[in-house]
């Protein structure tokens, strides 16, 4: 089944003609027939996301998850070009940092910052793209991990950095999933999710009214939701 704000995704943005390079997929049924192998998926949301963005010419893709050869390979041999940041990530690490310099401050300076401080303070060297550089971004399930009060400034960053009917993907999890995954693209309507060394806990199930809300800039959407309890959602700006 599928979820629609205004019309849909099925109106494009206008764009440039397609290179030769570029494999046009059209836009998948609204509810993916699940998992195909192990750890392989079949992702209607993929689909329809790489359909959205086809027409571009040269286009920019960011991935935010960690960094799959596969994935960059993929597109790349359609024409596109790839930036990678596993905000994830980059976000755990810092704030270990920073707890780290606490540990170590002398006795009496060991001052906490505010969370509220610690997202801007992250923010200066992360998601620091300019405004409309990418069609396409790729956040698999990282809202599902992120915390309270950088979700809602990172999504600014994310609306900001896409190109005028630019795309997002993510994935939201139904129920608190077993184990941490990254993601790869296997081709056009597949993905892999594959077991990863756990890097957050999994902080969240959110209902459909709340992805709406965490998307409240963008213009349209559309929500499949597959069989292994995730729903994908498609943004366009």
């Amino acid at each position: 089944m599928n979820s629609t704000r205004q019309s849909g995704v099925a109106t494009k943005a206008q764009s440039a003609a397609p290179t030769t390079t570029r494999s046009k997929t059209g836009p998948g049924p609204a509810t993916a027939s699940g998992a195909t192998s192990k750890n392989g998926r079949v992702s209607n949301g993929m689909k329809e996301f790489l359909w959205q963005i086809s027409d571009i010419e040269r286009g920019r893709v960011l991935d935010l998850g960690p960094v799959s050869q596969a994935t960059i390979n993929f597109f790349i041999e359609r024409g596109f070009r790839v930036s990678t940041e596993d905000l994830l990530r980059s976000w755990k690490e810092y704030l270990t940092t920073e707890e780290e310099r606490l540990r170590k401050a002398p006795h009496g300076d060991e001052e906490r910052t505010s969370q509220a401080k610690l997202v801007e303070k992250f923010l200066d060297t992360s998601l620091d793209y300019p405004e409309n550089t990418y069609c396409g971004v790729l956040a698999w399930d990282l809202f599902d991990y992120l915390d309270a009060e950088l979700l809602p400034r990172a999504m600014e960053r994310i609306y900001r950095m896409l190109t005028p009917g630019g795309a997002v993907l993510a994935m939201f999890h139904s129920r608190p999933p077993e184990r941490f995954r990254r993601y790869k693209i296997v081709d056009n309507q597949t993905i892999e999710a594959l077991p990863a060394p756990t890097i957050s806990v999994h902080a969240r199930v959110f209902q459909n009214r709340e992805i709406l809300d965490i998307f409240g800039e963008f213009r349209t959407s559309k929500t499949f939701v597959a069989r292994d309890q995730v729903r994908e959602a498609l943004f366009l700006k």
